[in-house]
């Protein structure tokens, strides 16, 4: 077995920017039904993929008329040839349409794809990739890895709806949280813990115990911390988190920079107070906004002068702490939350 997690070779891969993650279909599958309603009559955008290996792209046209697609569209970056099933490669890249079945079989075949060439590289940045996304209704992809901000720009500044894959500590962005705060993105309903397994290229180094070569030779990594990510609406985000623990004071500490109290747990959420709480950024897999306010991060409210003339030192980035038996604590990030009263 292998010695470093899959967080820790994201991590290697946002540095070597090998961005190449393939999303399992199963996840795909998992996240696509609860927005069975949405998708119906939409033109979907996949422009992260390689349609070779795309599980998206697959989904997408495999359930094209069970979901009852407009268009699908893909952008092949870099080399892929009309033939999508191997792995013969042209220095051009590509992108694909595909306006559904022709031939009664409800398949994807080879001859029911338009094949068009693209005269750059096919990144989504390029202005050939800008005038596909701007046909389209709805982007779904794994974007690349080390340019998830930039990525998340790009949609929002076109006021497009998405279904994307990230790690769950791209809520912590400063580009990404104040999305999260005034409600133009949130999390999706099928991943809330546990690690997921994507698809890496064959020349992926493979160095963690958190990987495995299938029969095929193909290479896979289990990746801690994944989430999907969306602007599209979901019933369940709005489902009530049952609140049962009661304020205690000597439960719930306040912080020593910052006015409110340490909830180090999302179940442990009090039902009975009213001022700011401090919890993790996981507590996101339960946010619903009908219920609680989102105050802020703990990497903008925390006042780091206090932390400074107590301990005469800085020790690291913006956080809350809290105060034990004279010793300063210093906490993991905090989302400041308030209840909503009804």
């Amino acid at each position: 077995m292998c010695a470093k997690s899959g967080t820790a070779l994201l991590t290697k891969a946002k540095l070597a920017k090998k961005d190449e993650f393939y999303t399992q279909l199963g996840d795909i599958e998992r996240e696509a039904m609860h927005y069975r309603e949405y998708f119906c009559g939409k033109t979907v955008l996949c422009n992260c993929d390689d349609p070779r290996v795309s599980n998206f792209f697959h989904y997408f046209s495999y359930n094209f008329e069970f979901l009852g697609l407009k268009k699908l569209i893909s952008i092949c970056y870099k080399n892929q040839e009309r033939d999508l099933f191997t792995t013969k490669a042209t220095d051009r890249a590509i992108w694909l349409e595909y306006d559904g079945d022709k031939n009664g079989n409800r398949i994807p075949d080879p001859e029911e794809i338009g094949i068009h060439y693209l005269d750059g590289d096919g990144d989504f940045r390029k202005e050939e990739s800008i005038n596909l996304l701007k046909r389209a209704d709805v982007v779904v992809t794994n974007p690349p890895f080390s340019l998830f901000r930039e990525y998340v720009a790009q949609l929002v500044k076109y006021e497009k709806k998405f279904l994307i894959i990230g790690n769950v500590n791209a809520l912590k962005y400063k580009e990404i949280f104040p999305l999260i705060k005034q409600d133009k993105m949130w999390l999706g309903c099928s991943i809330h813990s546990g690690d997921r397994e994507f698809g890496v290229p064959d020349d992926y180094p493979l160095e963690a115990s958190s990987c495995r070569i299938d029969e095929k030779g193909r290479k896979f990594i289990r990746v801690k911390g994944v989430r999907w990510y969306t602007n599209i609406e979901h019933k369940e985000r709005h489902e009530e988190m049952i609140l049962y623990r009661k304020y205690d004071p000597a439960v719930y500490p306040k912080y020593v920079n910052y006015d409110a109290i340490e909830v180090s747990k999302t179940a442990d959420i009090p039902c009975d107070y009213d001022g700011v709480m401090g919890v993790p950024i996981t507590f996101m897999d339960k946010y619903n906004p009908d219920q609680f306010e989102i105050v802020g991060m703990s990497l903008d409210l925390a006042n780091m002068s206090i932390i400074r003339e107590r301990l005469g030192r800085n020790d690291g980035g913006p956080t809350f702490y809290i105060e034990k038996d004279g010793k300063l604590i210093r906490l993991y990030d905090r989302i400041a939350i308030r209840r909503r009263h009804k």
